[in-house]
C-alpha cells in the first residue's frame, strides 16, 4: 500500500480507548478548521501565571467559523459525565477564540485577556479531556491531556502543570495525534483580537509562529542528482514551486524555472501529514526540513527513499497559475528499457554513479515528485483492483521482448521491464481508472506525478486517457486424443471452502473448459477445512469435495482425489491455512491411481524394485519431509498412477517463495535473491528422488510440475533438469521465448510453473506424431478479474502400449 494511501486510512481509525457514549461522534479526522490550540487548566494555582483555566482554539482555514449551537466539553481523567460551555459569535480564519473557564484563589495571578466565551469548569491542571462539539453535535477537535487520561487522539498529550499549558505544536497543524502535536509550554492566551495567523509553539511558549529559518533552496537542490537529498537532514526555505497535485497528507510542487541538468528532479513532495490547504494552480514558497522517507519501515530497509520537505510551513504567493508542462516518457525522454542498474554493484544510495541513460533507476528518479505523461500507455499486468494499480509502459518506442497479447517477457535476470511503470489511482476518485487486462491502451495521455512506493515507482494519476479493450480472452487447450493422457498443474490460490461459490465454479470451468478436463491435475495452495483459521485443523475434505463437485456441476468427469494432510502450521503459506498439493484424477480413460499405505506428513516415500517392478514404498507419500530444505515450506506429494497398464511417477510441487528477495527496483543493486537458497536445496532433494527413480529403471516415466516459484533460466530449474543421460527436459523452456511465462508480477511476464519429463516420456510413437504436446493455458495471470494469479498448464503426452515395455 503506498504510503500516501495508508496514511489517509489511518486518519479513520477510532479514538483511542474512547468510552461507549462518552463523546459525541467525532469526525475521525484532522481537523482542517477549527482545533484546540492551548488548555490550561492550572489558573489560580500556586505558582499558576493566570488567575482562570482556559482553552484557546484556532481556525486554521482561511473562511470564518460560525459557533452558533457550537459547545466546549469538559471530563475529567476517567469521567464519563460531561460539563459544558456554549459558544457564541465566529472566529475568523487564521484567528483565535479564547475560552475562560473557572478561577483559581492566587490572586497574584494575571487575569486573561478579554475572553470571547465564559464558563464556569475547574479543568485539573495535569489530567483532563477537552473536545469542541459542533451544533450537529459531532467532536470537531479533541485533547486528551495526561497520561491517565481515558480518552484522546491516539495518545494523551503530555502533563501539563500549574505553571504550564498544552500548547499545540508550531503552525497548529492537526494529525489525530495528541502525543505529537502538543507541548507544554507557558501559557499564552489569545483571544479573537489578537495577532492573526499566529499560531502554536515549537516548545519554549505560545502563541507565536517563528519565521522559517534555513538555507534558501530551489527544488532542484534539494533533490540533487543522487537518490538522497545533499541537503538530508538540512533547514531550508523559499522553495518555491507551483502545486502541481494534492492528496491527504501534503502537496508536490514543482519548479517554474529548471535549471539545465536533466539529472535534477525539479518536482518535490512537501509532507503536511494532514490535508494541506494549499491548492493545485498555487504558486507558494514552502520551508522545512529535508528529510528522505522509506516506505516499509524497519520491514522495507531495501526500498528506496523519496525526498521531501517535512514539518513545513507554506506561503501561498498566488493561485490559479498555469502547471508545468509535463515530461512526456517514451518521447521527451525515454528510459534503458531492460536495465535497472548499469554496474555500480551495492546500496545505489550511498555510492556508485547516477546516470539516468544509462540505469532506469536512475531515470525515475530523476523525475520523481514531477508531473509526467505516458501517451497510449500499454497494461503490461492486469490491475489489482484492491489498490487500484495498473503495471504500465509508454505506447511508443519499447523495444523489449513482448508476449503475444503485449506484455512485457521477462527472459532473463538481465531482461527485466525497466520502463514499467505503476499507474496508480490513489489521488483520483475511487474507480476513476477503469480496471485493465494486458494489453488494454489508455488512448490519449494519462498524465501525473512520479512518486515511488514499495519497490516500484508510481505514476500517481491525476488524469487518465480513455481505456481500449484488446479483446484478451481466456485460453483453451486441445483435448487429449484417445491415445493420449493429460497431465496439468494449476496452483488455485489459497482455495477454501470459505470461498464464494463463485470461486469454485469458475476455477472447475477452467479446468473443465480452458484444460478439458486433464486426467491428472496437480493442484497447489489447497487448504485445509477451516482456510485461515488457526484452530488445528489439517484435513482438506471439505475443500477438495466442494471443487469436486464443481467440476461434476460444470460438465466435468467424476475426479477423485489423493493428498496428505500436513502437520499444522509447518507448510508455510497463509498461516493457519495449511496449504498443500493435491492429486485429482479421472478414471473414465484409463487411468488409476496406485494406493500404497505408509505416507503421512512426516515420513518419507522411497523407491524401490527395479525395472518394470519400480514401484513407490508409500503411494501418495512425501519426499524427505524432516529434511531442512522444507522448513517452513510445502513437501512434494509423489503418487504412483497408471495409464493402460504404464506407470507414471508424478511429483507435484509448491517451492518456498520469493519473499524476502530485493525489489528489482530497490536500493541494493543487483537485487539480492536471498530465497533462492531454499528453493535449490529443494530442487536438490527433488531430483536426487528422480535420480533414484531413473536409476531403478532408466526409462521411468517421471513426471515433475507444479508451482516452483522461480523461473525457467534459474538454477532451480537447472538443478531440477540434471544433465547427461537423466535429464528431465523443462517444458517452458521448449517454448518460443514470447510465449515463455504463467504469472504476472508487476508487469512482468514470467514463469513460475514448471513441467519436467523424463527421457521415458520422449519416445514417440511411429505414425503418432510428436511424444508430447504443451502449452500453457493463459486464463488467470494476464486478467483483472482472474480466478487464481497463476495460469494452468497441460501436458499431453503419447505412451507406448504396454506391451511394448
Amino acid at each position: 500500500m503506498p504510503r500516501r494511501r495508508a496514511l489517509a486510512l489511518l486518519c479513520s481509525i477510532p479514538i483511542a480507548g474512547l468510552p461507549a457514549l462518552a463523546l459525541a461522534p467525532h469526525a475521525q479526522a484532522a481537523s482542517s478548521t477549527v482545533v484546540i490550540s492551548q488548555a490550561f487548566g492550572g489558573g489560580g494555582n500556586s505558582g499558576a501565571p493566570y488567575a482562570s483555566d482556559f482553552v484557546e482554539l484556532y481556525n486554521r482555514s482561511g473562511a470564518a467559523i460560525d459557533l452558533t449551537g457550537w459547545k466546549l466539553q469538559y471530563w475529567s481523567a476517567a469521567g464519563t459525565t460531561a460539563s459544558s460551555t456554549p459558544l457564541t459569535g465566529s472566529i475568523d480564519g487564521g484567528h483565535h477564540y479564547l475560552i475562560k473557564e473557572a478561577d483559581g484563589s492566587n490572586a497574584a495571578a494575571a487575569a486573561l485577556p478579554t475572553p470571547d466565551a465564559t464558563g464556569t469548569i475547574a479543568m485539573s491542571a495535569t489530567a483532563g479531556r477537552v473536545a469542541i462539539v459542533d451544533a450537529g453535535g459531532t467532536t470537531v477537535d479533541l485533547l486528551g491531556y495526561g497520561s491517565t487520561a481515558s480518552v484522546s487522539e491516539t495518545a494523551p498529550a503530555p502533563a501539563p502543570s500549574n505553571t504550564l499549558a498544552d500548547v499545540r505544536t508550531s503552525g497548529c497543524t492537526d494529525t489525530d495525534d495528541n502525543s505529537t502535536d502538543f507541548v507544554t509550554a507557558t501559557p499564552a492566551p489569545n483571544n479573537s483580537t489578537g495577532a492573526v495567523g499566529q499560531c502554536g509553539t515549537t516548545g519554549g511558549g505560545g502563541g507565536t509562529t517563528p519565521p522559517p529559518t534555513g538555507q534558501d533552496a530551489t527544488i532542484e537542490q534539494v533533490q540533487g542528482a543522487a537518490h538522497r537529498s545533499p541537503l538530508e537532514g538540512k533547514a531550508v526555505k523559499n522553495v518555491a514551486g507551483v502545486v502541481t497535485a494534492t492528496s491527504s497528507t501534503g502537496y508536490w510542487i514543482q519548479s517554474t524555472t529548471p535549471d539545465d541538468d536533466p539529472a535534477t528532479s525539479e518536482g518535490l513532495f512537501v509532507f503536511t501529514k494532514s490535508a494541506p490547504s494549499a491548492r493545485v494552480g498555487d504558486a507558494v514558497t514552502a520551508a522545512g526540513t529535508v528529510s528522505e522517507y522509506r516506505p516499509g519501515g524497519s520491514s522495507g530497509t531495501a526500498n528506496l527513499t523519496t525526498t521531501e520537505l517535512t514539518n513545513p510551513t507554506t506561503a501561498i504567493v498566488s493561485s490559479g497559475n498555469p502547471l508545468p508542462a509535463p515530461v512526456v516518457i517514451g518521447k521527451d525522454r525515454i528510459a534503458p528499457q531492460q536495465t535497472v542498474k548499469d554496474g555500480d554493484p551495492g546500496d545505489i544510495e550511498t555510492a556508485g554513479t547516477f546516470d539516468p541513460t544509462k540505469s532506469a533507476i536512475d531515470f525515475d528518479e530523476s523525475l520523481e515528485g514531477m508531473r509526467v505523461e505516458l501517451d497510449d500507455a500499454v497494461a503490461v499486468g492486469p490491475t489489482n483492483p484492491s489498490y487500484g494499480e495498473t503495471p504500465v509502459i509508454p505506447g511508443q518506442n519499447v523495444t523489449a521482448t513482448r508476449s503475444a497479447h503485449g506484455g512485457v517477457v521477462y527472459g532473463g535476470y538481465d531482461q527485466p521491464n525497466a520502463m514499467r511503470l505503476i499507474l496508480d489511482d490513489s489521488l483520483l476518485p475511487s474507480v476513476s481508472v477503469p480496471s485493465a487486462n494486458v494489453g488494454d491502451v489508455y488512448e490519449g495521455p494519462t498524465v501525473g506525478v512520479l512518486d515511488y512506493s514499495f519497490g516500484n515507482f508510481h505514476l500517481l494519476a491525476t488524469s487518465t486517457g480513455s481505456l481500449k479493450s484488446a479483446g484478451l480472452q481466456r485460453e483453451t487447450a486441445s483435448a487429449a486424443s484417445k491415445g493420449q493422457v493429460a497431465v496439468a498443474t494449476f496452483n488455485v490460490e489459497n482455495l477454501a471452502p470459505s470461498d464464494p461459490q463463485t470461486k469454485f465454479d469458475r476455477l472447475a470451468g477452467q479446468i473443465v473448459g480452458n484444460l478439458k478436463a486433464p486426467d491428472i491435475v496437480a493442484l497447489e495452495e489447497i487448504q485445509d477445512n477451516s482456510g485461515a483459521t488457526d484452530d488445528g485443523t489439517v484435513d482438506s475434505t471439505d475443500t477438495i469435495t466442494k471443487l469436486i463437485a464443481a467440476i461434476k456441476a460444470a460438465g466435468g468427469p467424476a475426479y477423485q482425489a489423493r493428498w496428505i494432510n500436513p502437520t499444522n502450521d509447518t507448510d508455510g503459506g497463509q498461516p493457519g491455512g495449511n496449504i498443500r498439493q493435491v492429486f485429482i484424477f479421472r478414471t473414465d480413460r484409463g487411468v488409476s491411481f496406485t494406493d500404497i499405505p505408509g505416507g503421512d506428513a512426516t515420513t518419507a516415500t522411497s523407491v524401490v524394485g527395479s525395472w518394470f517392478g519400480t514401484r513407490l514404498s508409500a503411494s501418495p507419500g512425501r519426499i524427505d519431509p524432516t529434511n531442512g530444505a522444507w522448513t517452513a515450506s510445502r513437501k512434494p506429494l509423489v503418487g504412483q498412477f497408471s495409464y493402460k497398464g504404464q506407470k507414471l511417477f508424478v511429483i507435484a510441487n509448491h517451492f518456498n517463495s520469493k519473499g524476502g528477495d530485493d525489489p528489482l527496483f530497490g536500493r541494493f543493486q543487483q537485487p539480492l535473491r536471498s530465497s533462492e537458497t531454499q528453493r535449490h536445496n529443494q530442487a536438490t532433494a527433488v531430483r536426487g528422488f528422480v535420480d533414484s527413480l531413473l536409476k531403478a529403471d532408466p526409462l521411468a516415466k517421471v513426471i515433475v510440475l507444479g508451482d516452483l516459484n522461480d523461473f525457467e533460466f534459474s538454477q532451480t530449474a537447472d538443478i531440477l533438469v540434471g544433465s547427461g543421460r537423466t535429464a528431465l527436459t523443462d517444458l517452458p523452456r521448449t517454448l518460443p521465448p514470447a510465449e515463455r511465462y504463467t504469472y504476472d508480477y508487476e508487469g512482468n511476464s514470467q514463469v513460475l510453473d514448471h513441467i519436467l519429463i523424463s527421457k521415458g516420456l520422449q519416445i514417440p510413437l511411429p505414425f503418432s506424431g510428436p511424444a508430447y504436446r504443451y502449452d500453457v493455458v493463459h486464463t488467470n495471470a494476464e486478467f483483472s478479474d482472474q480466478d487464481s494469479d497463476h495460469d494452468p498448464q497441460v501436458v499431453r503426452l503419447q505412451l507406448w502400449p504396454s506391451w511394448l515395455g
